[in-house]
């Protein structure tokens, strides 16, 4: 037996071809107002532009207009300062809004929906809030690759043990380790950069899948919101979410970065390696063991990568079976797409506080670069430089190195006559390559490790800062 439509149904601004009340279950399965509400500021931004393109085309009067503006200006403050009551009956962020306008303004309340469709609607919201927290993801790395630039010039000569496979490779600069991570950074920048210039077109005017009958100005509403342009098929675009993936994606190698500096952060922050002190402020200690100083914040931000490396598959595995149009799916993508945004934020904060107040232990960087035959490479190349083909000189090395370790001593260590028993083209001069200082010196080129050379690139990265 059909039930018959209560007074709750009848409410419902879809409800006219429905015979029988939604299930309270449905109402809450499908209610999406919970998490979409964080969009009613660009809901009403929407709305206001459509609204004046309507007054402007005839298709409103200038007084309804102005009414339907001044009711919308009014739901806004009562949002903003929570007075506003949310609806699970009313479903989303557009029909609580437009049902507080007409019981606000009254019936020229309804004129609003004229010439436009949820479908073109959230689309055009979460553009807008895509744009808006690309801007500010691109502030806060503008500030976190600051800090960088910063603690690099100020540890430019500084001397750091430079790894591969985690092993003692070659001596580096720590200010040069540090602008390789300013450079992970900048194509992050530049990857949301490149993602926000295809955000940045309307489907407003697109309606639920065709278009409109009525006289529409969609470059006007597109001028209107910001949009470099309007979007070219209104079938994509009400059901293209090609720019969250793409955020996504961004956000996940931007976590991936963020990551690699949180384990090298917890490895050098560590008793075995003491060569950083991080803020006691955004550490933690042991509720059994009062001697620790834990690196939580690295650790988490290490964590919070797999959470957005997730919700790209989550967006990628929501949009890959949907046919043309707009489908109820969809509504899966806020939720992913909110959470990679804040999580981003909050990680880019965390660096951008931790940056500037790391501390750096000299000493210990030295030490450590001493160990592991740092300047082996150096003695191959003078070798070569001597004449010698550097296959050759590569093994003369290796059996330096093997009788420097039966002899527990460093190659600079080794006398000229020890040196001389693997080669007679070694001569005195060697030891001016094989001290640290010397060889991090002879890395002299462009986006090499000697200190004038860092020198350069943070003159040549705060320029770069400054021109944005």
């Amino acid at each position: 037996m059909k039930k018959k439509k209560d007074k709750e149904e009848i409410s419902k601004l879809w409800g006219g071809r429905f015979s029988e009340a939604t299930d309270m279950f449905v109402q809450k399965f499908t209610s999406s107002v919970a998490f979409d509400k964080r969009l009613y500021q660009y809901d009403i931004d929407g709305s206001i532009a459509h609204a004046r393109m309507l007054c402007k085309e005839g298709i409103l009067s200038s007084d309804d207009f102005n009414q339907i503006k001044s009711g919308l200006e009014s739901i806004r403050d009562e949002i903003s300062s929570g007075q506003f009551i949310w609806s699970i009956e009313l479903e989303d962020v557009h029909m609580n809004i437009e049902s507080a306008l007409v019981e606000k303004i009254g019936e020229v309340g309804k004129k609003l929906h004229t010439a436009r469709s949820r479908n073109d609607q959230i689309a055009t919201d979460i553009r807008l809030y895509v744009r808006d927290e690309i801007d500010n993801i691109c502030a806060l790395l503008t500030r976190v690759q600051s800090a960088l630039v910063n603690l690099a010039e100020r540890e430019a000569n500084t001397i750091f043990p430079g790894f591969t496979h985690l092993q003692t490779a070659q001596p580096v600069t720590f200010g040069h380790h540090l602008l390789a991570w300013y450079e992970m950074l900048d194509r992050d920048f530049m990857r949301f950069r490149d993602c926000r210039n295809r955000v940045n077109q309307s489907p407003l005017g697109s309606a639920a899948l065709a278009g409109t009958t009525f006289p529409i100005d969609r470059y006007y509403t597109a001028e209107l919101l910001g949009f470099q342009k309007p979007t070219n098929n209104s079938l994509d675009s009400v059901s293209d979410r090609d720019f969250a993936i793409e955020l996504a994606a961004a956000g996940s190698l931007l976590m991936t970065h963020l990551s690699r500096f949180s384990e090298e952060l917890v490895l050098w922050n560590s008793v075995q390696f003491n060569f950083v002190n991080l803020p006691q402020s955004f550490c933690t200690g042991s509720s059994i063991m009062p001697q620790k100083i834990n690196p939580d914040v690295p650790e988490l931000v290490r964590g919070k990568s797999g959470r957005v490396f997730g919700h790209l598959f989550s967006l990628l595995s929501l949009m890959k079976s949907q046919p043309l149009a707009y489908n109820k799916d969809n509504q899966e993508d806020k939720e992913p797409l909110f959470d990679i945004v804040d999580t981003i934020k909050d990680c880019l904060f965390a660096y951008s506080e931790i940056i500037p107040a790391i501390t750096c232990n000299r000493k210990e960087m030295l030490e450590s670069s001493m160990k592991g035959f740092a300047t082996a490479t150096d003695l191959a190349d003078y070798l070569v430089i001597k004449g010698l083909p550097f296959r050759d000189a590569h093994g003369v090395v290796g059996q330096a190195v093997a009788y420097a370790i039966k002899r527990h001593c460093d190659l600079s260590e080794l006398t000229i006559e020890q040196l001389q028993k693997f080669s007679n083209l070694i001569e005195p001069d060697v030891f001016e390559v094989l001290t640290l200082e010397g060889s991090v010196n002879a890395r002299n080129h462009m986006g090499g490790t000697a200190p004038n050379q860092v020198l350069a690139a943070v003159k040549a990265a705060k320029k770069e800062l400054s021109d944005r």
